[in-house]
């Protein structure tokens, strides 16, 4: 009989998982099913673009469906974990819950947004982990330019709105705060009543330095780069409150802002911790350099994978991550999705697998439009060829001919004709419109 093989979530490793499989798979030796509830894989590497309006929100995401021809989807979350007797409930989108059997389990359920409980972040900040989030924030940037254009200058609400808080200087906060203050700058044109000195955008990192993937020096030039554009950097400073959205740093600095965006971290999906499988200090599940789930003495589930930012996998290269173990970013997970797949085919056959053993291909970011750092080694690129270097990598990383085609096609169109700044805030209240001018029964 064909083995089933269910991969828990959709992002990077599931998506590259299930699309080797596809690939390597014989007919009618497995039948792979994967459960998430989106229909698709967001390319994370690409919201503060998407936020910048740099590129289009539907092209920095991949349909499933489209591109996994005999991987069966379900619209959906697992719930619960039951490696003991190899079954997992799950949740659809609508529907009851069910229980579903498995032979070899996926585990790569990505990440979330990791907050600490500072007043006002939950009810005030948006994320940087969806696409949801990055269009969101590029909507309320361009929807705050139209409506600050309409106050007085120099009134508390004004300066309100044109004032924007990035929190985490890694390469997600870096990233964002860059593209949004060069999408600031490009807007300005469009809105003659607003003036550059009253944009202010602030980076709140609580280290010493940004960007711990790249060297000192580098690091020191991005800062130097972006104060220059208008941004200021808070080193060595905590939020230390949010409420309503005054902000309070631990500096004892006190200022309002309308867009908070916080980066500050990733953990994994609390749910993990309720399940029979081995996990981590910090809430990963326990992983091998093969990539099998393993206990915490090392020894191996039968059946039980993982890959990604879900899992706590040795780093066995020669520059191994912090704590020796693989960092939670793009590179590893479609790294790992790629070598998953091969592993479990060849334990479908029982043939040897492989161990994860990767070459480090450095670090790249943009930061805005005409701008970028890149890092191998000792080697580092600043600049206008850096950010080249941003666009083509990520460009040809995204997976599909079909979405890299729609990737530098909306690239050329910007080069010509510059940003789309058309504002659709009110597609996140679609029915507003339709329900103020709804005719209702009479009493």
């Amino acid at each position: 009989m064909a083995k089933k093989i269910l991969i828990v979530g959709g992002g990077y490793a599931g998506f590259y998982t299930a699309w080797k499989l596809e690939k390597l798979l014989r007919a009618g030796e497995a039948e792979v099913t994967i459960v998430d509830p989106l229909p698709y894989m967001a390319y994370l590497p690409f919201l503060p673009e998407v936020a910048s309006g740099s590129i289009e929100p539907r092209h920095a995401v991949v349909a499933r469906r489209r591109h996994l021809e005999s991987t069966a989807n379900i619209a959906g979350k697992v719930t619960a974990i039951s490696h003991a007797t190899k079954s997992v409930t799950i949740t659809p989108n609508v529907g009851v819950p069910f229980e579903f059997a498995y032979d070899h389990i996926v585990v790569t359920t990505g990440s979330v947004s990791r907050t600490f409980p500072i007043a006002g972040i939950a009810d005030n900040a948006i994320g940087m982990k969806t696409i949801e989030e990055a269009v969101a924030v590029r909507d309320r940037l361009v929807g705050n330019f139209e409506r600050a254009a309409t106050l007085p200058k120099g009134s508390p609400e004004r300066a309100r709105l044109l004032t924007v808080t990035v929190v985490g200087g890694g390469f997600a906060g870096i990233e964002t705060i860059s593209e949004l203050r060069s999408f600031a700058t490009a807007l300005l044109r469009r809105y003659p009543e607003i003036s550059f000195d009253e944009t202010v955008f602030h980076l709140v990192e609580a280290m010493g330095r940004i960007m711990p993937e790249v060297s000192q020096e580098t690091a020191d030039w991005v800062v130097k780069d972006q104060t220059r554009r208008g941004v200021q950097i808070h080193l060595d400073t905590q939020l230390a409150s949010a409420l309503d959205g005054k902000i309070e740093l631990s500096t004892g600095e006190n200022y309002e802002s309308d867009l908070i965006v916080w980066t500050a971290g990733v953990m994994p999906r609390p749910f993990l911790r309720g399940t029979d499988l081995p996990i981590g200090p910090r809430g990963h599940v326990i992983g091998s350099p093969s990539l099998r789930i393993t206990t915490e003495d090392g020894v191996a589930l039968e059946g039980a994978w993982t890959a990604g930012d879900t899992s706590q996998t040795p780093d066995i290269s020669a520059t191994p991550g912090p704590g020796g173990f693989c960092v939670p970013n793009a590179q590893h997970a479609v790294r790992q999705g790629k070598l998953l797949a091969k592993n479990i085919v060849a334990d479908l056959r029982g043939e040897g697998i492989a161990e994860y053993n990767h070459k480090n291909m450095g670090a790249v970011a943009g930061l805005g439009v005409n701008t970028g750092v890149f890092q191998s080694g000792k080697f580092a690129m600043k600049g206008y060829f850096a950010w080249l270097a941003h666009r083509f990598y990520h460009g040809l990383a995204i997976p599909s001919w079909e979405r890299k085609w729609r990737v530098f096609g909306g690239w050329v169109g910007h080069f010509f004709l510059g940003r789309d700044t058309v504002n659709i805030e009110a597609v996140q209240q679609p029915r507003a419109v339709f329900e103020e001018f709804a005719s209702r029964p009479k009493a």
